[in-house]
């Protein structure tokens, strides 16, 4: 008798086996910020004076030379500088870093190289020596264009200078996105839907309107401001999709709008369950190997990862991802694409077989939440709305 792979017939192996590797991107973490805003959960510093750029970019060099043997001969296709505010660093520091990254790794020619911005750091002769040192694609945090709500989320720009900021951007740069927020303190529909109209002026060609929520261990967690209801919450987002909609931006992503062409490549590889490399301050990892995937974690203190880096020991903590784990974790990514996913794509993400989570499959069907046939799998309007609860089916696959 002939005994058949335990994929074959929808059971999981002990372990993983990818016929090939996930895409790989490249993040590098830049843990200062001018000041620390409240709604803010990310491992962010505020900067009492000045920080240790050259110290810093010495350590983001140590740490990828490290890390080179996991990835070794992987080519990478995006880099993404994040924060806190990199653009607090100087044009030197951003050429310093990608002319590391060039020698040290395989990066395609056409690679997304993007760096975070804050209106309230802008220069003009910052920007052009970004776009110089290789960086082609921006993303601002405008989040309003509204003094009142500025200020009650703490930014430390204007809306004045916000403007001015995009406008000294777009000499510089073809590829920019806007971040924005609603269901701020005290905002109304009509103050909502203003933002997004004072962005589209800009013809940005991606946006990220992003619902403000409060996060535990913030400030907002501890003395929470008054925030519009569910219903209006509701209205002001079926209102800006409806709107960037007609403006002609493909709603992607829960959050993310782009013009055609134009979708965030980095945050597509983390959507679509590929790998990432996270150096610096607190940067999270996820490396596929040909037998397991690991996920590892940076010291998150900018002084405790330096002096680890100086010691050889950058990583605070790796895990290994079981393979039980894993049709939740790539459901948690995939499913926050509205278009949904190949089917394909579970399997080479996962090593898995679809067969394996026929019954949580079945089930999100049966409730209207998914939709499905022999090509794609994809959240309906309903499972976009209710993308939680759509996601709790997938733990039932760890039991």
């Amino acid at each position: 008798m002939t005994m058949q792979p335990l994929q074959a017939i929808g059971l999981r192996s002990s372990g993983v086996a990818f016929q090939a590797l996930p895409p790989l991107s490249l993040y590098i973490h830049i843990p200062w910020c001018l000041r620390k805003c409240p709604y803010c959960d990310f491992n962010s510093h505020e900067a009492r004076g000045a920080f240790p750029e050259k110290e810093y970019v010495a350590a983001l060099v140590r740490d990828l030379e490290m890390a080179l043997p996991q990835i070794w001969g992987r080519k990478v296709y995006t880099v993404f500088f994040g924060g806190g505010t990199p653009s607090l660093l100087s044009g030197e520091a951003v050429g310093e870093i990608l002319r590391n990254v060039r020698m040290l790794l395989p990066l395609d020619m056409n690679a997304e190289i993007t760096l975070e911005a804050n209106p309230g750091t802008v220069e003009a002769d910052k920007f052009a020596a970004f776009r110089d040192a290789g960086v082609n694609r921006l993303s601002m945090g405008i989040q309003s264009f509204n003094d009142k709500h500025l200020q009650a989320l703490g930014r430390i720009h204007s809306a004045d200078e916000a403007k001015r900021a995009i406008q000294i951007a777009q000499q510089h740069f073809d590829n920019i996105n806007l971040d924005l927020m609603y269901a701020l303190p005290t905002q109304t529909l009509d103050e909502a839907m203003l933002d997004v109209q004072t962005a589209l002026q800009y013809k940005p060609q991606h946006l990220s309107c992003y619902h403000l929520t409060l996060e535990p261990n913030t400030q907002f967690h501890y003395n929470p401001p008054i925030l519009p209801d569910d219903d209006a919450s509701a209205e002001m987002q079926q209102s800006i999709e409806t709107l960037l909609a007609a403006h002609g931006y493909e709603h992607y992503e829960t959050s993310a709008f782009a013009r055609s062409k134009r979708r965030s490549k980095h945050n597509l590889n983390y959507w679509q369950f590929g790998d990432y490399l996270g150096i610096g301050a607190g940067a999270h990892s996820k490396l596929s190997f040909p037998d397991k995937v690991l996920r590892q974690a940076r010291y998150k203190q900018p002084q405790a990862y330096m002096q680890q880096v100086a010691a050889g020991a950058a990583i605070q903590s790796e895990n290994e991802v079981g393979v039980d784990a894993l049709p939740f974790e790539f459901m948690m990514n995939a499913l926050r694409l509205n278009g949904g996913f190949d089917n394909s794509l579970f399997g080479e993400r996962t090593s898995l077989s679809l067969l394996s989570i026929q019954n949580e499959l079945q089930e999100a069907e049966r409730r209207g939440l998914l939709v499905r046939d022999h090509q794609r799998i994809a959240p309906t309007q309903l499972g976009q709305r209710f993308l939680n609860d759509l996601l709790e089916l997938f733990l039932t696959a760890e039991d």
